[in-house]
């Protein structure tokens, strides 16, 4: 089943369980998929659907920072929801140590040495760690291994 029946069905069953919150969600990937295959005229696999979804969860972790900044718990509590929802979508999220193996031998392959080869690391890294790892996690591995 592709990911995007998989969304379908759950639509469904979560219209039919009165689960507001996933049925929330799954409208809100469902709706990014539909515009970003008519902007660019293009039918969208798995690949690019977990690349939206993975989107979509870095927009909600950040608003989280933010509404735990202004105390709303509400808005907290409803976006970690939202976040649970999300992540179910995503393939395995890689542990910190099997994310930090992976920084360590991308930094020995592309042969950096400083904080000047970021970008190399950054770049090489992104394919390897698609969808199951956080931006800002891969960044503070590939610092604190730099130092």
């Amino acid at each position: 089943m592709s990911l995007k029946e998989k969304l379908q069905e759950d639509l469904k069953s979560s219209m039919k369980n009165k689960d507001t919150v996933r049925k929330s969600v799954v409208t809100l990937i469902r709706a990014s998929i539909k515009q970003y295959e008519i902007d660019n005229r293009v039918e969208l696999g798995d690949e690019e659907i977990i690349d939206i979804i993975s989107k979509q969860l870095k927009q909600r972790n950040d608003a989280l920072t933010e509404f735990a900044k202004a105390d709303r718990d509400d808005l907290v509590k409803e976006t970690e929801a939202e976040i649970k929802v999300l992540k179910e979508y995503l393939p395995q999220q890689l542990s910190e140590e099997e994310l930090n193996e992976i920084v360590k031998s991308t930094i020995s392959e592309v042969g950096a040495t400083s904080m000047k080869d970021m970008g190399k690391i950054m770049s090489a890294i992104k394919p390897k760690t698609k969808g199951r790892a956080d931006g800002k996690l891969i960044n503070e591995l590939v610092k604190a291994n730099l130092q």
